[in-house]
């Protein structure tokens, strides 16, 4: 099963849709939009955070740790060494050193940024989806794209 790793502060910080001025609020933003893009997938996702765990995030699919007294960069690291087959993990991150290690290891890596892209491109999917279902029931829809 494909597992995605991800660097929840770098995600952030390249994201100004979720930037607030409330961590807590950044990280439940940012794990709303993961649990709406991952929810159809049939893969394994553990979001790393630094720091110390607030308020609970309710998502379901994915899994939230928090580094509490280390970096989420030693606990990413840990968990693809941990792992029995790294060429399974997929590290979403920005950062050159966990980027170095990760290839090392022979996971794939995906840049933040090109995954922002892909988070976007499928909230622009999933609106278009849900305007055409609810335009089916038009005369005018059935008409115009032969409809039955």
């Amino acid at each position: 099963m494909l597992h995605y790793i991800i660097d929840g502060n770098n995600l952030i910080g390249k994201m100004s849709s979720v930037k607030s001025k409330d961590k807590n609020a950044e990280r439940e933003k940012l794990a709303f939009m993961l649990e709406r893009y991952f929810s159809k997938k049939k893969v394994k996702v553990t979001l790393h955070f630094d720091g110390h765990k607030n308020l609970p995030i309710k998502i379901s699919g994915i899994k939230i740790v928090y580094s509490e007294n280390r970096t989420a960069d030693e606990l990413v690291k840990d968990e693809i060494e941990r792992s029995s087959n790294r060429k399974n993990i997929t590290l979403i991150s920005s950062d050159n050193n966990l980027k170095e290690f990760a290839h090392v290891c022979s996971c794939a890596v995906k840049n933040s940024e090109d995954f922002i892209k892909d988070i976007n491109s499928s909230q622009n999917t999933d609106e278009e989806n849900s305007i055409i279902e609810s335009m089916k029931n038009s005369d005018e829809f059935k008409k115009l794209f032969g409809v039955e």
